[in-house]
């Protein structure tokens, strides 16, 4: 008793009593151990005068439940109308999830998570916690319906971190202009006039093809995909079509790349002279008569 009434001892006294009574406050993450199934119920004993009840569909799976598992449990009610503890798995994962995510991310790092639903104006990821995707930040063009992503994995930058209202934006349109740049950067800084290279048809215009090089668009003009005459570039070409091209142009300043398509063929007028001699008789057919010739 001579010890208690020291101030000392009654300071770690009153410290150890108020630490017993704020762990077991509502909305407390405790941790418990799994000590039986009732029905749709997992019972958890997390130290207290009775056991605790957790909903079995906030696992994602049941048959992983397992007796004597420990586990941490949110404490929602100490006693409920029925006189039972009320305990909740998947919010005190969601909290340890968020302060994990506030541990190691931060603004303009790179995270990646599956899309779980359509929402009001974009995507919820799950990253760890469920993060907001907007629409106009899914990718570099609108895609027609943001909800053929739910289910797939993306990878994104967090563009803002609100840690009071517990809310992250993401973007993958970020993440692809960035993956773009750099990539367009160790293009330009590679290429040489000369060189063959793979690509693949973006896009298809009266003036010729524009050919996606990873990381840069190169042109491919109609008078370069062929020595014959091609009246439009889609007699040769179609979207998505890859291409082996060569480099017959840079301008390093403005990232524009010219490419040709027929250089990669002989010339049929480099041996013209050897093949027609001057003076020599030729048969022929008569292709088209003008006022000229």
């Amino acid at each position: 008793q001579a010890a208690f009434d020291s101030p000392v001892s009654t300071a770690v006294l009153e410290e150890a009593i108020g630490t017993v009574i704020a762990e077991y406050k509502a909305d407390s993450v405790l941790k418990g151990k799994i000590i039986g199934i009732s029905g749709t119920e997992v019972v958890v004993d997390v130290g207290l005068k009775s056991e605790g009840y957790v909903q079995l569909n906030e696992w994602e799976d049941a048959a992983s439940v397992k007796i004597g598992a420990e586990i941490e449990v949110l404490l929602e009610q100490v006693e409920s109308e029925t006189g039972t503890i009320i305990l909740s798995k998947r919010k005190a994962d969601r909290i340890r999830g968020w302060q994990r995510v506030l541990d190691t991310c931060k603004e303009g790092d790179r995270v990646s998570g599956r899309c779980i639903r359509k929402i009001k104006g974009g995507l919820l990821v799950d990253i760890g916690v469920p993060v907001f995707l907007p629409a106009s930040q899914v990718d570099t063009r609108r895609p027609g319906d943001v909800g053929d992503f739910i289910g797939k994995i993306v990878d994104a930058v967090i563009l803002k971190i609100d840690t009071e209202r517990r809310n992250i934006v993401i973007s993958r349109r970020k993440l692809i202009e960035q993956e773009r740049n750099e990539a367009k950067s160790k293009l330009m800084s590679t290429i040489e006039i000369g060189q063959i290279i793979e690509g693949t048809v973006k896009n298809i215009a009266d003036l010729g093809a524009f050919v996606d090089l990873g990381g840069i668009d190169g042109l491919l003009h109609v008078t370069d995909m062929s020595y014959g005459r091609v009246k439009h570039p889609r007699e040769m070409l179609k979207i998505g079509d890859v291409i082996e091209v060569m480099v017959v142009g840079i301008d390093r300043e403005r990232n524009r790349v010219a490419l040709s398509l027929k250089a990669l063929s002989k010339d049929p007028w480099a041996e013209i002279a050897e093949r027609y001699p001057i003076g020599t008789v030729q048969k022929g057919r008569i292709a088209n008569i003008v006022s000229y010739g």
